[in-house]
């Protein structure tokens, strides 16, 4: 009894450190640029809240976010944003809550992108690509083993010092006692966002994030979900993207530069039609997305191109929600990258509940990629039996684990390093990409 006492006193204390001082969860740093960062924060009961920052070489540049009132409705969440702020220098900052600065345990502190274009080469930076993240509720669970676990894996992540994580979709799990409700999906968010393990790695770096079938709905959901605004309005509450959807088409697509890399950030639910519906003509992304994702791609600048989407794209088998049970659509993409001769793509994908990498030589020569990194703390499964044609041989994993991306070396030959680690930071498997590889 001891022992279990002693564990639950524990369980609390944790708790305590990340609900401390009216603060429920955060603060997480969002969208990062040379000009603007914003800070996302959810605080315990409604309250006044700002963020003061100032340069951490010249204190006496010092500047204060908006004001904002959190309130229950919005689960008393805020978007702060720091404007006005200088490029490639590093900023401090306190939270203060009713207009009194909240004390702290550790240094908050933010840094903005350099303005490095035409002045020196580009910036190396290291991304994580992480999904599935399942934080036990019992009362809401289905009987039996749990479902989550290795909270820990937020904290290794942490340890590896990022610069920013893009959060590859099923970042929450909707319960069936969930996706019915606004109340419900809210707090869903809240549960998951409140996860102690989590507070350190949300200050630590700048968060960008897509969605999946669970943070939209019902498993496997597609545009048919009856909630999808609910789950949309949810998810542009709890994540700070530098934006969400395209011109009056919805949804939550999105796009940023980080240093010299460009990323597409997919939705995959908004605009999916069911498959083998009669009469209808199958789609994943929906005639706009998709067409914009090629412009896009066309008209980036950058060699390396990110695309993030919650499913597995280059997969040629048509299993659970791979891409290629809607063939049609994955092989026109396939078709549209090739004749455009677009290059240096790289596709992030999660949902498997397994790891492992996807490359594919196209028609013209040229090679695009697809990281699936999964999962986080759901369970995960072993699927090297299932066939991939175009699978790494070497890179299945079978167990939680977290992907980072190290971009650099010299503008003109820049190169990615991939490294994947299991929950506890070890490392499982690495390969590193140049310019030649694609």
């Amino acid at each position: 009894m001891k022992a279990v006492l002693s564990i639950v006193f524990a369980f609390l204390s944790v708790i305590s450190l990340a609900q401390k001082n009216g603060i429920q969860s955060g603060p997480m740093l969002g969208y990062n640029d040379m000009r603007e960062v914003m800070i996302w924060v959810q605080t315990e009961d409604p309250a006044d809240v700002s963020i003061s920052y100032w340069s951490i070489d010249d204190p006496e540049k010092k500047g204060e976010s908006n004001r904002v009132k959190t309130e229950r409705s919005n689960v008393c969440v805020a978007h702060l944003s720091c404007s006005s702020l200088d490029p490639g220098t590093a900023y401090a900052y306190s939270i203060n809550l009713n207009g009194t600065p909240l004390p702290s345990n550790e240094e908050y502190i933010f840094e903005t992108q350099p303005l490095w274009q035409w002045r020196t080469e580009a910036p190396d930076f290291k991304v994580v690509a992480a999904s599935c993240a399942y934080i036990n509720e019992e009362a809401y669970d289905r009987p039996g083993k749990p479902y989550g676990g290795d909270y820990q894996i937020f904290e290794s992540i942490a340890d590896k010092n990022p610069d920013m994580m893009v959060w590859l979709g099923d970042n929450i799990y909707l319960r069936e006692a969930d996706w019915g409700t606004r109340n419900g999906i809210l707090h869903r968010y809240t549960h998951t966002r409140s996860c102690p393990e989590m507070q350190s790695l949300l200050s630590k770096c700048h968060h960008y994030a897509i969605l999946d079938d669970h943070d939209f709905g019902p498993n496997d959901a597609s545009s048919a979900f009856i909630n999808k605004g609910l789950t949309q309005e949810a998810f542009e509450l709890f994540w700070a993207n530098p934006s969400y959807g395209l011109s009056e088409n919805g949804g939550t697509t999105s796009q940023f530069r980080y240093m010299d890399v460009d990323f597409f950030l997919l939705d995959n639910r908004s605009f999916r039609t069911e498959s083998g519906i009669k009469g209808m003509k199958e789609t994943i992304l929906g005639k706009e997305q998709k067409k914009w994702l090629i412009q896009a791609l066309d008209a980036s600048t950058s060699f390396f191109k990110v695309v993030a989407i919650g499913g597995q794209f280059l997969n040629d088998v048509p299993v659970y929600e791979n891409y290629a049970v809607y063939q049609n659509e994955r092989d026109e993409l396939i078709q549209l990258i090739d004749d455009n001769k677009i290059k240096g793509v790289i596709f992030l994908s999660g949902d498997r509940h397994h790891t492992e990498l996807s490359a594919m030589k196209m028609k013209n020569g040229n090679t695009i990629y697809d990281l699936t990194s999964s999962p986080l703390t759901s369970t995960a499964y072993d699927h090297s039996k299932e066939e991939n044609n175009f699978r790494v041989e070497g890179t299945h994993v079978g167990h939680r684990n977290f992907s980072t991306l190290s971009f650099s070396g010299p503008t003109d030959n820049r190169e990615v390093l991939i490294e994947v680690f299991d929950s506890n930071g070890e490392l499982v498997w690495d390969k590193k990409l140049g310019k030649e590889d694609f």
